[in-house]
């Protein structure tokens, strides 16, 4: 273990959550952002970019191939693009860190290029399965190797002639969809796309944001290869998936109330709202707007009493990330709450349905693992120590369970928390949770 993996949380008992804050922004738009930024004709602005080792990776990627992007300022990024047909071949290996999104995606875009690539990244993404976006990207016509097991690294072949498919996606995966339209941008004929549940769609929103014609009726979304896609200008709005570790927090202990300001709240990234209504959370939504085609709300959060539920199945890929978060308000619940179909959590950064099952019965909560889910009783969180596994969510996840807690949390291995949420630790501090970093560990 490096000194960076050494990183550990300390989260004290007790506390309540007041005040207006904002969570930085969207990482699944940021990434996106770059990405069709670099691939425009022209020059992009974005606004509100999360400046987190996850969306680096992709800005530092197309740095690598030749694109010229700015920082003048926080959350401010000027992209020129280069066109679809203007990236160079990188000199090196492009590395990737612990992000599985710029890996998911890239493949898609670097399958259509004249060059060869090959894709990186830390010890967990490289374990991460790859086969899902090779396998459908190779019946277009690209040629991906990967490991033997179907994870990192990928070599990506460069001058294939990319076709157009019909693919119904086996399970709902946003990154896998957009990989293959990302593709399709560069395919002979229409790619067209499945899904078997409805997925995060910023990709077929930002598509058209660039003036790109995406169709899209019935969970079917297709794209034509062979337009061009015109810069513009973006503002990425606060992640809902950094808001919802805020919102457990504030929903969980009576007397909290907390304004979470300009979250995007695209209907398909919505299920934590959902299932925390549905367990009896205080949680509105005020000031409804779009931005940048994005929707957008103020969420404020009250505290109160939650109760167990059975997790709709619907609600699941819409809430995929969310779930760690998801997990501490059920363990705070009055009765059980049961989740089926969500094996996507099995993997992700880490295994998230063992690791906090292991968690929350490492703090005194009866939570059974299943192939698919969980059930948790709730109960009373004490005091003790749970390894996060280098992942980010359950990290923060288990800081907000200090707040039901009686005694001191310690979470091992927080580092990659600064993959999504740069500064969560003060932040936590201004809200009211008691958050320290080990100094033995910093």
């Amino acid at each position: 273990m490096n000194q960076e993996d050494a990183v550990t949380y300390i989260a004290a008992p007790g506390g309540v959550l007041q005040g207006n804050i904002r969570v930085p922004g969207d990482k699944s738009i940021s990434h996106r952002a770059i990405m069709l930024g670099a691939l425009a004709d022209g020059v992009t602005e974005v606004e509100g970019f999360l400046e987190g080792e996850d969306s680096l990776a992709t800005l530092r990627a197309f740095q690598a191939m030749g694109v010229s992007i700015e920082r003048p300022g926080p959350g401010r990024v000027i992209i020129h693009g280069v066109g679809l047909h203007g990236l160079r071949a990188p000199e090196q290996p492009i590395y990737l860190g612990n992000s599985g999104t710029s890996m998911r995606l890239l493949s898609g875009i670097l399958a259509a290029q004249p060059f060869d690539t090959v894709l990186e990244g830390d010890a967990s993404l490289m374990q991460r399965p790859m086969k899902r976006v090779t396998v459908p990207l190779g019946q277009m016509g690209a040629r991906i190797d990967t490991a033997r097991a179907g994870t990192p690294p990928l070599k990506i072949h460069g001058g294939r002639t990319l076709q157009g498919i019909q693919y119904e996606m086996p399970v709902a995966s946003a990154q896998v969809k957009s990989a293959l339209l990302l593709a399709g941008l560069y395919a002979g004929g229409e790619t067209c796309v499945t899904e078997p549940a409805p997925t995060r769609d910023h990709t077929e929103r930002m598509l058209e944001s660039f003036a790109w014609p995406v169709q899209r009726r019935d969970g079917r979304i297709c794209v034509q290869g062979g337009a061009c896609l015109r810069a513009t200008r973006l503002r990425v709005p606060a992640d809902i998936s950094s808001a919802a570790f805020f919102m457990v927090g504030a929903a969980l202990v009576p007397g909290s109330e907390i304004l979470l300001e300009e979250v995007g709240v695209n209907p398909t990234r919505t299920g934590v709202i959902n299932i925390l209504r549905l367990m009896g959370a205080d949680i509105q939504l005020l000031h409804e707007r779009l931005a940048g085609g994005e929707p957008v709300a103020d969420i404020r959060v009250r505290g109160g009493e939650l109760r167990g539920i059975r997790i709709p199945e619907a609600d699941v890929p819409l809430a995929i990330d969310e779930f760690p978060a998801v997990f501490i308000a059920a363990a705070c619940a009055r009765g059980t709450t049961v989740l089926t179909g969500a094996e996507e959590l099995r993997v992700k950064e880490s295994d998230r349905i063992q690791v906090m099952a292991d968690g929350l019965r490492a703090l005194g909560i009866d939570a059974r693992p299943t192939t698919d889910g969980m059930v948790i009783e709730g109960g009373a969180f004490r005091g003790g120590e749970v390894d996060s596994h280098g992942d980010h969510r359950i990290a923060m996840a288990f800081t907000t369970a200090a707040l039901r807690a009686s005694g001191e949390i310690r979470i091992l291995d927080c580092a990659n928390v600064a993959t999504s949420f740069p500064g969560f630790d003060a932040l936590a501090r201004r809200a009211g949770i008691g958050l320290r970093v080990d100094p033995a560990h910093a």
